[in-house]
């Protein structure tokens, strides 16, 4: 368990290694977050390190899958991985103004019975990509016990909500190893996995 938690660490000093090598300064450095795995392990937290290091580190680009599911690491389904790295690298390598990420969850409001949920890289606005209602959020009150939840767009911000749950604190989207989830922004990029909480998670050995 303990090693498994040094991945951010690891990922973080092979950046710093890999720039120090080429002696070119803070180059662009661009991480595939793991797609759906049906597999358990602990697909969930990887992905969060995978994008904790994302912002945490200059200059670096993170290609979201989760929206591509397949029974290996490695998906046979290339073609929009490529397209999101490419995007990631004409933003971050040559400056080039395009939608270059999806969703990212910024910060949360608690209004009475309800969150509201801010993020960057809204890319003209947030839609269900495919076309029907938002998939994959789950909140959970002080009893740190989820359960689904209705999310709605409001402009730029998710509003979630659950009768279970008349007093909430914390809302996680897509924190499974094999989530149905279904938010993107209108570039058609796929929002990545958060959780808004800080609790101790199970973990797969």
């Amino acid at each position: 368990t303990g090693r498994f938690f040094q991945y951010e660490q690891e990922l973080t000093a092979l950046i710093k290694d890999w720039r120090s090598q080429w002696g070119q300064g803070d180059f662009p450095f661009l991480v595939v977050q793991l797609p759906r795995i049906t597999p358990p392990w602990n697909w969930a937290i990887t992905r969060e390190t995978q994008s904790k290091v994302a912002r945490a580190v200059p200059n670096v680009g993170l290609a979201v899958t989760i929206d591509l599911q397949d029974v290996d690491l490695h998906p046979k389904i290339k073609e929009p991985v490529g397209k999101r790295l490419a995007l990631a690298g004409l933003a971050l390598a040559y400056g080039r103004d395009v939608v270059y990420a999806g969703p990212v969850y910024e910060a949360m409001k608690v209004d009475g019975e309800k969150v509201r949920l801010a993020f960057k890289h809204v890319g003209g606005g947030l839609m269900a990509g495919d076309g029907v209602e938002i998939k994959g959020f789950v909140v959970a009150g002080e009893d740190r016990k989820f359960g689904p939840a209705r999310a709605v767009i409001e402009g730029d911000v998710i509003v979630v909500s659950s009768a279970d749950v008349p007093k909430p604190v914390a809302v996680r989207y897509a924190f499974e190893d094999d989530p149905v989830c279904n938010l993107y922004n209108l570039a058609g990029l796929p929002a990545s996995p958060f959780r808004t909480d800080d609790w101790p998670v199970e973990i797969v050995k």
